[in-house]
């Protein structure tokens, strides 16, 4: 090993890391962990510098027990799996369009689970509060009930007693939804705007809103990411003997049972 050296993630961190590599020699690849997480901006840098970057897994858990955890560790093992050909994945790219569909969807599920975690909350609410409370508020739709929690007044004056502070709860959990559903309804059409101009086609389908078609244009691009995996899988099970660990065509298909 010629060496290692801490730098910053930061920009300049990344600049000064590629330079200290080029004193080293020509650089013919770079083995990086995590390039769609915690290594997605070194990789990007790296990238758009013109230096080939391969992903690198994670050693196992095993490996790690043995050897410790700890950065130089890691770099080393991610620099002699690239070194060796080892590693070959494609590292995910995180700089186009498909990049601003997930992190869009992030914000859409986040919103989502607030938004089922509240109305839970609020029905849960509803079934302790005094009865003549409940019984005004028997909704069973959920939107009707978030606009009649909505609207009520308490008064604030008298939140000592448990009706006044539970329309108090009660509203403020309900207003809490409302601004969920505009969260929602806004990032639903960032969305749609994104994926009309990457998969028109996708969004012409009946029945296949923003969502989901977010969901598969980003789900097509981790599948991309892990083509070069799963050919690697494919082509090693083929030197088996054994048919049965690879789904073979139809015309090699065995014939059925009468």
């Amino acid at each position: 090993m010629l060496g290692d050296h801490p730098f910053p993630a930061s920009s300049r961190g990344y600049r000064d890391a590629l330079d200290w590599l080029a004193k080293f020699g020509l650089i013919d690849k770079i083995g990086v962990e995590s390039t769609g997480s915690y290594a997605a901006g070194i990789t990007r840098f790296l990238l758009e510098s013109g230096v080939d970057v391969v992903e690198v897994n994670q050693p196992h858990p095993h490996l790690r027990a043995r050897r410790g955890k700890d950065d130089s560790i890691d770099a080393e093992a991610a620099a002699r799996k690239a070194l060796s050909g080892q590693a070959t994945a494609i590292p995910k790219v995180t700089t186009g369009v498909v990049e601003s569909i997930r992190v869009l969807r992030l914000a859409r599920e986040s919103a989502v689970r607030s938004r089922t975690r509240t109305i839970v909350q609020l029905r849960s609410l509803l079934v302790t509060a005094p009865a003549q409370l409940r019984e005004q508020l028997t909704e069973r739709s959920a939107a009707v009930l978030v606009a009649r929690c909505a609207g009520l007044r308490p008064d604030l004056d008298r939140l000592d007693d448990p009706l006044q502070a539970t329309k108090r709860a009660l509203r403020a959990m309900a207003r809490r939804i409302q601004m969920l559903d505009e969260e929602i309804n806004e990032t639903d059409a960032s969305l749609k705007q994104l994926v009309e101009r990457t998969a028109p086609t996708l969004t012409s389908k009946l029945a296949i809103g923003p969502g989901h078609a977010a969901h598969a244009v980003d789900h097509r691009r981790a599948e991309h990411s892990a083509a070069p995996l799963r050919g690697r899988i494919r082509q090693t099970l083929r030197r088996r003997t054994d048919p049965g660990l690879l789904r073979q065509d139809a015309s090699h298909a065995p014939a059925p049972r009468r």
